[in-house]
């Protein structure tokens, strides 16, 4: 699955991924290869990215390293569209 975090100042991350645990108004929920269709609002928490994931140098500092190969970024809120095989998550 292809996923895109963009920010007010920079697009963060682009590539594929195995997983996206992100923190939705309702909870925390999870997105896998051919999840369905579904947008949603983002609240502050963590954003988790599972696969073998390599960050620019510019934006390397928005990130942390989680257990194995688990990426973590901090947000305050956002919002979330995935359709197609596609995540696009944009963060604040």
């Amino acid at each position: 699955m292809y996923l895109e975090i963009v920010s007010p100042e920079a697009t963060l991350f682009s590539g594929e991924v195995i997983s996206v645990i992100v923190p939705g108004i309702d909870g925390n929920f999870e997105m896998l290869n051919n999840h369905a269709p579904v947008v949603s609002l983002l609240k502050e928490g963590t954003v988790r990215i599972s696969g073998n994931i390599v960050l620019e140098k510019e934006v390397e500092n928005h990130f942390t390293k989680g257990d194995k190969n688990t990426t973590l970024l901090n947000i305050n809120s956002g919002t979330l569209e995935m359709n197609g095989n596609k995540v696009i998550i944009l963060a604040d």
